[in-house]
């Protein structure tokens, strides 16, 4: 495995260069609009709003290279529950003790603040026009583009929520560190992914790291999780996380990178599905069955038909349950419901 503190040091200076080279956008802006939104949304309210969004992240990217990581991450469990609707950025307030947020699956979800930040820049421009929900849906598409993945062409229109889903929901929806082929296909499934395009979303997990309280499940040999590891690669992971308990301080501050080149967004993550050297079970399993192997191949070998692929499946869950028209509001600050 590389040395990620080596990968930091040779690409947090670059993410700009990538971002300026990919210069072609990914998806075709002229189909139907998709679920009421449009890839023209804001051509008249806000014309500027990707050159805003893109100016107030490239420089965080710069200085922090897990944050683009985050940023897609933030999406992903935002859509999850209960649609893309921004509902992950509220704080609780009145009787609501326990949000979304405080389920154990959104451990670590970071930058929520820096959606807040965006918010306020873009309320100078052009007020009480852009949606928090698509705030975050931009920022992971910049984060991908800007990590060297595909500029993806992505509707908008989102409205936000009024309310935060409990504790619960969030609990019921997320899937788990220990889900399984069959559990991640019958999910993305209800979003009207193809198995090619579930295993490319797979692929959000090219950058970014695993916390050790998600991988020592690996370890337990009856549970069935360890399945098509390399023995090296275990031998690595209890070097990294020994087996204490999932819940303890150690095991949620310790991590391992997601792939050999986890600040940039690339088709690693497949050749290490492959070899066996996968964090999570979902990261093995996919290499090994018949259902999803031809795809991992596939993305390994072809960067293009990833990129493709990703971009579709991007576009299919950030339209997920969203909130249209009078469905839903514009929030004038994003952690707060007017």
């Amino acid at each position: 495995m590389m040395n990620p503190k080596i990968i930091a040091g040779a690409c947090a200076s670059c993410f700009l260069v990538m971002g300026l080279l990919c210069s072609c956008i990914s998806g075709d802006q002229n189909e139907t609009n998709y679920e009421g939104l449009s890839y023209n949304y804001y051509e008249k309210t806000c014309p500027r709003l990707e050159e805003i969004v893109r100016s107030s992240i490239s420089p965080m990217f710069a200085l922090d290279p897990t944050a683009p990581a985050a940023l897609l991450r933030l999406m992903f469990h935002d859509c999850q529950v209960q649609g893309c609707d921004a509902s992950i950025l509220i704080e609780p307030s009145g009787d609501q003790q326990f949000t979304e947020l405080d389920s154990a699956k959104n451990f670590g979800i970071r930058k929520r603040e820096l959606i807040g930040s965006i918010k306020t820049s873009l309320e100078v421009e052009c007020p009480q026009q852009v949606s928090c929900s698509d705030l975050i849906i931009l920022a992971a598409r910049e984060a991908v583009a800007l990590t060297g993945g595909p500029l993806i062409a992505v509707p908008f229109g989102r409205k936000d929520s009024l309310s935060t889903a409990s504790k619960h929901v969030a609990d019921s929806e997320l899937p788990p560190s220990t889900a399984d082929v069959d559990s991640i296909l019958n999910l993305f499934a209800g979003i009207d992914m193809t198995v090619e395009e579930s295993v490319a979303i797979m692929g959000s997990h090219s950058i970014g790291v695993t916390h050790c309280n998600n991988v020592i499940s690996r370890f337990d040999n009856e549970n069935a999780t360890n399945a098509n590891m390399d023995p090296r690669f275990q031998t690595f992971l209890r070097v990294v996380c020994p087996e204490f308990s999932p819940t303890s301080k150690a095991a949620e501050a310790t991590f391992v990178p997601n792939d050999q080149t986890s600040l940039i967004f690339d088709t690693a993550y497949y050749d290490d599905s492959i070899a066996g050297r996968g964090n999570l079970r979902i990261d093995s399993e996919i290499g090994v069955d018949p259902r999803t192997r031809p795809f991992v191949e596939a993305f390994a070998a072809d960067q293009d038909r990833f990129f493709n692929a990703f971009s579709s499946a991007f576009v299919k869950l950030s339209s997920y349950r969203v909130l249209t028209g009078n469905n839903g509001v514009v929030r004038s600050v994003c952690d707060k419901v007017d």
